[in-house]
């Protein structure tokens, strides 16, 4: 999955971060001092702007691009004129497809939220039906959706099961909640046998708990937990074994504060952020040995709740993700694997605060994708290309 935390209907732990440290609406997630590197968009970079037939065209409606596979088929969502949430699938050759999940609703935020596609062109996510509960699809290729929920998911509004993330295997990975609102991690292999988990020190409160994030190639999971104290921590999980948990240097210690969910590649290096004892935000990069660096894209703010936000990374080990400037305007970032930074805005990007440029992925030969809010608040989705 890639980080919902500025996305429109992002699952309600999501909305809870976000109301917490007071950022990003949505998601629906960098202080390394910089090594030398160019600053500018290169010329060659070319954007491509998405708008899924239908989408609303109002504040807060539009098209968000989430993930991008190898071969470039893109896998995301759109708001119609109704808030309510389809999905689509888009081929390398521009083609888009809509789709909605068996049993999705019709109402005011019910619908579909296409979040991760692998390799072969399988998608998962999760839908909100007409009573508002959520559940996990996979679809694949052809087309085809099967629906599913974790075990012990809560059945009334507001809860259920959020499929975040799909391997190359078909595994995915994401979080249920349950009748009290406490998460719990979930893996599901690809023959639909689900298993469930909780790391240690995860809190057992209202919106505590853990949150299961991308899952590798490799079947080893990252996410962040959120313990009693109201602390957020990053983790690693195998989903035949045990979990690991870290905090990034200079993570704060407060109530909402702390290392929040990373994407992780095939080697297992992980990208994710953390906010400071002043609500700044700050990047990372953990090895798959367990050493953490921490970043920051050149022009982001340092006031509260301004900064550096987790970026997705590819096997390559380069970053991209969004940042906010000091007026609070998200711009997009990467980083390449030696820390030299390029910074872009998408062609028609808003300049207003909570406007801009909002990178969510990025695949093995640098294609980007993402959504831009524009000067009225709608979103587009955008493909860069390298």
């Amino acid at each position: 999955m890639k980080n919902l935390l500025w996305a429109p209907g992002a699952p309600k732990h999501k909305i809870h971060r976000q109301s917490a440290i007071a950022v990003e609406m949505a998601a629906l997630i960098l202080c390394m001092f910089l090594a030398a590197g160019a600053f500018a968009q290169p010329a060659a970079a070319t954007f491509t702007t998405i708008d899924a037939m239908g989408a609303g065209t109002q504040t807060a409606q539009g098209t968000l691009a989430i993930s991008i596979n190898s071969a470039g088929v893109i896998a995301g969502y759109y708001l119609d004129s109704s808030n309510v949430f389809h999905g689509f699938v888009r081929s390398s050759t521009g083609v888009l497809t809509a789709f909605d999940a068996p049993g999705a609703g019709t109402g005011s935020t019910q619908g579909t939220h296409a979040l991760s596609i692998n390799s072969a062109g399988t998608i998962a996510g999760y839908y909100v039906d007409s009573n508002s509960v959520y559940h996990g699809f996979v679809r694949s290729a052809s087309g085809a959706i099967k629906v599913f929920d974790a075990p012990g998911a809560g059945t009334t509004a507001s809860l259920g099961t959020n499929a975040v993330s799909i391997n190359q295997a078909g595994a995915i990975s994401g979080a249920y909640s349950d009748e009290s609102s406490v998460y719990h991690g979930f893996s599901r292999s690809s023959n639909g046998a689900i298993s469930t988990f909780d790391v240690p020190g995860s809190g057992t409160g209202s919106f505590e708990g853990t949150f299961a994030g991308q899952v590798n190639a490799g079947g080893v999971i990252a996410g962040d937990y959120l313990d009693s104290g109201n602390r957020f921590h990053g983790f690693t999980h195998l989903t035949k074994g045990a979990s690991s948990k870290f905090d990034a240097p200079g993570a704060g210690t407060a109530a909402f504060q702390g290392t929040y969910a990373g994407n992780i590649n095939q080697a297992g290096s992980i990208a994710g952020g953390f906010s400071d004892a002043n609500n700044v935000f700050h990047g990372y990069v953990r090895s798959s040995t367990g050493s953490i660096l921490t970043f920051d894209a050149p022009g982001a703010g340092t006031g509260a709740y301004q900064g550096t936000l987790a970026g997705d990374i590819n096997g390559a080990g380069a970053i991209a993700g969004p940042y906010t400037d000091a007026n609070s305007v998200y711009h997009g970032y990467i980083r390449s694997v030696r820390g030299a930074f390029t910074t872009f805005d998408a062609p028609g990007a808003g300049t207003g605060t909570f406007k801009g440029t909002i990178p969510t992925a990025i695949n093995g030969t640098g294609a980007i994708v993402g959504h831009f809010m524009d000067a009225n608040g709608v979103a587009h989705g955008f493909l860069r290309m390298p």
